[in-house]
């Protein structure tokens, strides 16, 4: 009888606790509590938002959420969205709270190697950002030879025949930009004669898009359900959520950048990187030289050590990946918006305003351009500055939730309506999507509108309110190192393009969004993204 009693007891005191930790604490004791839930179980259990995210539906989702809900949003037990500066991005990003393994689970390389991307810790991405930011300032972009013999190659020599070239003045407008920004990113990091030459070569270039985009939608199992897929693994059915052709095309594309990073290992160990700017690895360079300078580079025979090598490649491979597939994106919905119909006006005074810089680009092979602007110069064009803020604005690459994990007593939201002592390790998400939707700041928010960004007379407004919302390349100091060479290699192009060519739209049908960490179009049925005809001038 007594044994009986204390069992039951202990069944009821199990039970108690179960609901007091599951139920009772989340829904009613918690701080979170007093966030509003996106959906009725999001207190609960995550299901919900995990759900959503599988689906490809978190974007639009969690914005109507804020919509409906105000700037904190509970999307699970222990997730928040914040859709505020103040007491939100603010607070989180600025304030350098830590990341979590979201990224090292999906962002590592080369079997777990780190890069900036992927590093949990600030001080050691900070440590690491600080060996290679320099690179990636304005002022050494603008000085830069090597960039400036790059524009003039890939630019001119490469991607301006492309176009003039394509079969009645049709090319496909997301493959065009992929090739020319991965081509002109590598030959940045790697050096021109080691990096990439996709914009010559369309049928390879189409290959490494395909390859690289098509992995992107398994990514979920290694950042939201990683326990799920390790269970799945050691059960040997982990192909059943991720197929085995990921991993090849992974390895592949992994193997493809250590051959650049070798030859601009080579080109260094030559002597010719230091002899020609054709052959300066600027990036790769960087990294190489201030990992020796601090003896973290042991030579053995006068080669790196494998563990070295791969150091170097990830880091590399992170960077080229990002450069390539943020700018590709927006060239192309930049494209898009301009080609409009309803957009003719906006095209045409683009054109009028690039043509005052009386730009001469060659579109011959056999010669050189006789005039390319300087990056000082395409910032002084205001439409310009214009038309790539607002694209960035309303169709960011990276319009998904940046996860943080937040330290104890974390107190977020606007001022008036702060939640105060949240815990630890809660993830707390803000994305560009939701922040460049706020109608007090950007009115009619969906739509294409450039001219926000110019003053009454015509010149740049990029302050105020619009600057301190505006989140395409994140903030902080894990903001995204090479957002000055994103925005000098985009201005360049259209640049280019738009001073030879004028554009019209033959088929859109893939411009529709994908509702994902990333926005790239979804593509037609045909496999097409946006066709354009392009009109010499």
């Amino acid at each position: 009888m007594l044994a009986s009693t204390i069992l039951g007891a202990a069944v009821l005191y199990t039970l108690f606790v179960l609901l007091y930790r599951f139920v009772i604490a989340p829904v009613f004791v918690s701080p979170l509590s007093k966030i509003p839930a996106a959906h009725p179980t999001s207190s609960l259990s995550p299901a919900w938002i995990l759900w959503t995210r599988w689906r490809g539906r978190e974007n639009a989702t969690v914005l109507a959420a804020h919509e409906r809900l105000g700037p904190l949003v509970r999307l699970g037990p222990s997730e928040i969205s914040v859709n505020c500066v103040n007491g939100g991005i603010r607070t989180v990003y600025t304030g350098g709270f830590e990341k979590g393994a979201w990224y090292s689970n999906a962002f590592s390389a080369y079997g777990g190697v780190h890069n900036m991307f992927s590093m949990e810790k600030r001080d050691v991405h900070s440590a690491r950002k600080r060996m290679i930011s320099n690179v990636y300032a304005k002022s050494s972009l603008q000085a830069s030879p090597a960039l400036r013999g790059i524009s003039e190659t890939i630019l001119c020599r490469r991607m301006l025949p492309r176009i003039a070239a394509a079969p009645g003045g049709v090319l496909e407008a997301y493959e065009l930009f992929s090739a020319v920004t991965l081509d002109v990113v590598t030959a940045y990091i790697f050096g021109l004669q080691q990096g990439s030459n996709f914009t010559d070569h369309p049928e390879v270039g189409a290959k490494w898009l395909h390859d690289y985009k098509s992995r992107q939608p398994y990514l979920f199992w290694i950042q939201e359900m990683p326990n799920v897929f390790q269970l799945f693994s050691k059960l040997g059915l982990g192909r059943w959520l991720i197929p085995d052709w990921v991993g090849r095309k992974s390895v592949a594309i992994e193997e493809q950048c250590l051959e650049w990073c070798d030859a601009a290992e080579a080109a260094i160990l030559s002597g010719k990187a230091a002899e020609s700017a054709r052959y300066h690895p600027t990036v790769y360079g960087q990294l190489r030289s201030m990992l020796e300078k601090q003896d973290m580079v042991e030579k053995q025979n006068n080669q790196l050590s494998q563990e070295q090598r791969l150091d170097l490649a990830s880091e590399m491979l992170d960077h080229l990946a990002a450069g390539f597939d943020t700018s590709g994106i927006t060239l192309t919905y930049l494209a898009w918006e301009l080609s409009r119909p309803h957009n003719v006006a906006i095209q045409s005074a683009l054109r009028k305003e690039l043509l005052s810089l009386r730009l001469a680009y060659s579109t011959t092979s056999s010669k050189s351009a006789t005039f390319l602007p300087s990056s000082k110069e395409l910032d002084d064009l205001p439409l310009l500055h214009a038309v790539v803020m607002e694209t960035l604005r309303l169709h960011a690459a990276i319009p998904g939730g940046q996860p943080r994990v937040t330290p104890a007593n974390t107190t977020l939201g606007p001022p008036g309506a702060e939640v105060h002592g949240n815990p630890a390790g809660i993830r707390f998400v803000s994305a560009a999507h939701s922040l460049h939707r706020n109608p007090e700041v950007f009115p009619e928010p969906g739509l294409w509108r450039p001219e926000r960004w110019l003053d009454e007379e015509g010149g740049v407004d990029g302050g105020g309110e619009k600057a301190r919302w505006f989140w395409a390349f994140g903030s902080g100091g894990r903001m995204c190192v090479g957002s000055n060479l994103a925005v000098y290699e985009m201005k360049g192009i259209v640049a280019a393009i738009w001073s030879e060519f004028e554009t019209t739209i033959v088929d859109d049908a893939g411009m529709e969004h994908v509702d994902g960490y990333l926005a790239e179009p979804r593509g037609s049925s045909d496999g097409n993204f946006l066709c354009l005809r392009c009109g010499k001038i």
